[in-house]
C-alpha cells in the first residue's frame, strides 16, 4: 500500500518471543530429545504501531500467527521504517539475523525487498501490496475495493447532502480503485451522489489528514472516507458532527458517533498459512489477490445511527460479492470526463483493475495531485 513515506524515521526493533514452559528435570530421567529451532519470522512496518489503522491490522496478523503456531515460530517487528534505503537496511538486517520468512507490508518496500532477496536466496520474502515476485519472493494484496463499494452503499443511504469526501494518499491504482468503487456503491443507491477527492500525497500525516477532512466538510460533504494510515479523519468527523467510513480497522472508539461502517483488513489467516508452509517445506512463490470471499476484507462495525435495514442491505451485498453475483466494476462505466470506459454486460478484468488510472463519473477531482 504505502509509498514514499519520507518523513518516517527508523525505530528500534521490538522482539516478541514465544513463552517457553520451564520443566524441572528429574535426575532419574533421560534428557529430552533436542527440538528444532523455531522459524524466525520478521515484519517491517511503515508507521508506528497505532491502536487502529494499516499497521495495526498487520500487527494483529502477526499476533494471530504467533498464537496459531506457538513455539514453532519466533516473531519480531520493526516499526516506523521509511520506504527506500532505510527499509532495505532493516530488511537486510533481519535476513542476516537468520529470519527465514520476512513480511514487508508496504508498496514502497517492494524494490528494497527484491534487492535483499537477491542477496539471500535461502530466505523467503512476502511483499504485501507489491506485485513483483522471484523464486524466493511472493506477493499478496487484498481487494480493498470490494469493501469500498459496500461502504459506498452505506454512505449513499446515510448521506443527506448526497456529497461525500475522500481523503486520499497517493494516486496509485489501489487508491483509485477504492475511490471509484466507493463512488459506484454510493451511486448504486443514489445516482446523483458526488464524491469530492483531496490528495495529500502522504500516507501518515495526521494534521494533514485532519485538515483535508475539514476542508471537505466545508464543501457540503456530510460523510467522508479516507485512504490514509491514521485515525485523524475519523476524529475530525466526530469533532464536526459528521459521518465517516473507517478504513483498515474498526474505529468506533475514536468516532463513536461518527462511524457508519468500517472496511477492515484481516491478515492473520494468510500469514499463518504462509509460515506453516515454510515450516513444512511447502512454501512456493505466488501472487495472491484475495478479498471478501477469502476473508481478507469485510465490512463491520456499523454505527448506532445506521438503520437495521441499511445494515441488512450492505451485508446482503457483501454475500453477493463473496458468491460472485456482484462485481463492483461491472458496466456500463463512464469516467468523470464523460468517456465511455466499459459497456453494459461486461466487467473489468483484474488486469484492467490493477492498472486503473482514471476516475468514474460522480467523482469530483483528478486521478493525480
Amino acid at each position: 500500500m504505502y509509498k514514499n513515506l519520507a518523513a518516517a524515521a527508523l525505530a528500534a526493533a521490538s522482539v516478541f518471543l514465544p513463552t517457553a514452559a520451564l520443566y524441572a528435570q528429574s535426575p532419574a530421567k533421560a534428557p529430552a530429545a533436542p527440538t528444532s529451532a523455531p522459524l524466525k519470522v520478521g515484519f517491517v512496518y511503515v508507521t508506528p504501531v497505532t491502536p487502529a489503522g494499516w499497521v495495526r491490522q498487520h500487527e494483529e496478523g502477526r499476533q494471530a500467527l504467533q498464537k496459531a503456531l506457538g513455539p514453532k515460530v519466533q516473531t519480531q517487528f520493526v516499526e516506523n521504517v521509511a520506504e527506500g534505503p532505510d527499509a532495505e537496511r532493516v530488511i537486510r538486517d533481519l535476513a542476516r539475523q537468520g529470519y527465514g520468512l520476512i513480511f514487508t507490508p508496504s508498496f514502497g518496500y517492494m524494490e528494497p525487498t527484491m534487492a535483499v532477496a537477491r542477496e539471500f536466496p535461502e530466505v523467503k520474502f512476502e511483499s504485501i501490496t507489491g506485485y513483483k515476485t522471484a523464486p524466493n519472493v511472493a506477493a499478496a494484496n487484498a481487494r480493498y475495493y470490494e469493501g469500498r463499494y459496500l461502504a459506498g452503499i452505506a454512505a449513499g443511504r446515510m448521506s443527506k447532502t448526497g456529497v461525500a469526501g475522500y481523503v486520499a494518499g497517493f494516486p496509485i491504482p489501489e487508491v483509485i480503485q477504492g475511490i471509484n468503487a466507493f463512488t459506484l456503491g454510493m451511486r448504486s443507491v443514489n445516482p446523483n451522489a458526488q464524491v469530492r477527492v483531496v490528495w495529500i500525497n502522504e500516507w501518515f500525516d495526521p494534521p494533514k489528514e485532519r485538515e483535508a477532512a475539514m476542508s471537505l466538510f466545508d464543501l457540503q460533504a456530510d460523510v467522508v472516507a479516507f485512504h490514509t494510515a491514521s485515525t485523524a479523519v475519523m476524529a475530525a468527523a466526530q469533532e464536526r458532527g459528521r459521518m465517516a467510513v473507517a478504513y483498515h480497522s474498526d474505529m468506533r472508539k475514536i468516532g463513536p458517533d461518527a462511524q457508519i461502517v468500517a472496511v477492515t483488513h484481516h491478515w492473520g489467516g494468510y500469514y499463518t498459512r504462509r509460515a506453516r508452509e515454510v515450516l513444512d517445506g511447502r512454501w512456493t512463490s505466488s501472487n495472491v489477490w484475495g478479498g471478501v470471499k477469502e476473508g481478507m476484507v469485510r465490512v463491520e462495525g456499523f454505527g448506532t445511527k445506521v438503520p437495521k435495514a441499511v445494515q441488512t442491505e450492505v451485508l446482503a451485498r457483501q454475500r453477493d460479492i463473496a458468491d460472485g453475483r456482484l462485481k463492483p466494476f461491472a458496466g456500463p462505466l463512464t469516467d468523470n470526463d464523460g468517456r465511455a470506459r466499459l459497456p453494459a454486460g461486461q466487467a473489468l478484468s483484474d488486469e484492467q483493475i490493477l492498472g486503473m488510472d482514471w476516475l468514474v463519473a460522480g467523482v469530483v477531482g483528478k486521478a493525480s495531485k
